[in-house]
């Protein structure tokens, strides 16, 4: 079978291979992939900044296909079912937070940007009717990661005002979906205009380029401010979240792609009784109900751009270059 693996020792970092067919062991499934997307910790990956990386295994985390197999133990009637799979390993049964042996797909285990997979059988759910293979496959991680981030921690309510930063990103395209689904108020950030102009054409209320020197002012004005931040960025970012808020404001973070921040404005924080709440992932249950949000409310993944896997480094540079508006998809 074709698989797309990390070669720190090539060029481009990434091999697109002919690898032996996975085979299923007890408790697992094998699954033909019809589709797999791109998430960040890919590219991370590729850029060597993501722990424990080990050259030769298939990226990847996100996939959905047609199970065609599977090992002893599991119901054969699985065989034939369309699926699509919680890449999310060994939560734990602490709601609250992974456990040690939680672990993702795609590093340090095999991942999905292949034409096959094994995985645990209680890792696949069936495929929601209203989504495309490429749908399907857009929406674990980051649609996850989002559920969390919104409902869970950010315990997000109708008519909250929601400000969702680098709209255009996959898990800030799913936050500000549920958002809308949820009867939120939904404004975004980002520093491309036309990536603000088509979260306003696909129900946000207002952007705010980051960029600008004044953009919390301006934000603070407009709307009056703001109860739910959900940021993936964090870096230098925080005390200007901090200013849009309305007082007993949450601000979750679920990554910190501009590193940390320099300063933390204390008085500001504990005066206006803001709360700062991380968040990644999410747990088993968080899978499922975020799957029915997705069902009741018909949703559909953003897409960005398709691409073979024999394109899988233009994908990756798309990624790395930040262009995409939406999920960057894969298909064998």
């Amino acid at each position: 079978m074709k698989g797309i693996v990390l070669q720190r020792n090539s060029p481009s970092k990434i091999q697109l291979l002919e690898l032996p067919q996975p085979v299923c062991g007890p408790g697992e499934v094998l699954i033909r992939i019809k589709a797999a997307a791109l998430n960040h910790r890919d590219e991370w990956c590729r850029k060597g900044l993501y722990p424990n990386l080990k050259d030769g295994v298939i990226l990847g985390s996100d996939g959905a296909g047609i199970v065609v197999e599977v090992g002893a133990g599991v119901d054969p009637s699985l065989i034939g079912e369309e699926v699509l799979i919680n890449p999310a390993k060994n939560w734990g049964i602490n709601e609250k937070a992974q456990s040690k042996e939680f672990e993702i797909l795609g590093m340090p285990s095999q991942g999905t940007l292949a034409e096959f997979i094994t995985v645990p059988a209680d890792r696949i759910h069936p495929k929601p009717n209203q989504l495309s293979w490429e749908e399907a496959a857009a929406l674990p991680l980051a649609g996850l990661t989002a559920y969390r981030a919104l409902v869970v921690k950010g315990q997000v309510q109708a008519g909250d005002q929601v400000l969702v930063t680098g709209i255009g990103g996959g898990v800030a395209q799913f936050v500000a979906q549920f958002a809308l689904a949820l009867g939120a108020k939904v404004f975004v950030s980002s520093s491309a205009p036309e990536k603000i102009s088509q979260a306003i054409a696909q129900g946000a209320s207002a952007g705010f380029n980051y960029t600008d020197a004044n953009w919390s002012t301006q934000a603070l004005q407009q709307t009056g401010g703001i109860d739910l931040v959900i940021d993936g960025a964090a870096g230098d970012t925080l005390t200007h979240l901090m200013d849009v808020c309305n007082p007993g404001a949450r601000l979750v973070f679920y990554g910190a792609t501009r590193g940390n921040p320099g300063q933390l404005e204390a008085r500001k924080l504990f005066w206006n009784q803001l709360q700062l709440i991380g968040t990644t992932m999410g747990s088993d249950a968080n899978f499922l109900q975020m799957l029915q949000l997705v069902k009741k409310h018909q949703l559909k993944p953003i897409l960005d751009q398709v691409f073979p896997l024999e394109q899988a480094v233009e994908a990756f540079d798309r990624m790395k270059e930040g262009r995409q508006f939406g999920k960057i998809v894969l298909v064998p």
